[in-house]
């Protein structure tokens, strides 16, 4: 009873959706209506590039707290690595957003704040080194893609090794689901869909159009 009530708990706290909330407070804008992810991207083109910082500490706090709970009744690693990934489910398919969401990676920090701190830098150094290449998402994935060897070598735990995994096939999978995005019935235009969802998070060649 207490996992199952640890892996809800997770859950909920990954599914509160601060970035809509953020939005709507600030501009009374509906991320849903403008993007095609309900993610922090949404509030730095939409609302104010400053709001993005608030944002996302508090959904890194969200993933933190998610996975710091379960130490506290004497579970562990296990169990909170189990939770940091709920809050990630959370957040990427939340009830409140018709199971919409970002991509969960904000969580997934904050979980690693608790489980594997040493990840949190590798992560930060790939967003880091994308945003100035302009190829955020690429280097995003391949910072995920690289996470579980640096976890292996530094001698870290089998629960963080699983959570790393976990995390990269959940970024996978929400890529290419894209908020139950259709993709196009041409074969062709669908192979090149889901190539672009997998390394670059979009369906178009330029997102957002109206804004970068």
């Amino acid at each position: 009873m207490d996992t199952i009530i640890l892996l809800i708990t997770g859950f909920l706290l990954g599914s509160i959706p601060t970035v809509q909330i953020a939005a709507y407070l600030l501009t009374g804008i509906d991320l849903r209506e403008r993007f095609p992810s309900v993610s922090g991207s949404g509030v730095y083109y939409v609302v104010a590039r400053w709001a993005i910082v608030p944002v996302g500490l508090v959904d890194v706090t969200k993933g933190g707290l998610a996975a710091y709970l379960p130490y506290q009744v004497g579970a562990g690693a296990g169990m909170a690595v189990a939770c940091g990934l709920a809050a990630v489910i959370g957040h990427n398919w939340s009830p409140w957003l018709g199971f919409r969401g970002g991509r969960g990676l904000s969580p997934f920090l904050g979980m690693l704040v608790v489980v594997f701190p040493a990840g949190v830098l590798l992560l930060l150094a790939a967003l880091a080194l994308g945003r100035l290449v302009g190829r955020t998402p690429v280097l995003a994935l391949l910072g995920l893609a690289l996470l579980p060897g640096l976890i292996v070598v530094s001698g870290g735990s089998d629960a963080a090794l699983r959570g790393s995994i976990g995390m990269l096939l959940l970024t996978i999978l929400k890529r290419l689901e894209a908020n139950r995005r259709s993709l196009p019935q041409d074969p062709g235009l669908r192979r090149v869909a889901l190539w672009r969802r997998f390394w670059y998070d979009r369906d178009e060649e330029q997102w957002p159009p109206e804004e970068e």
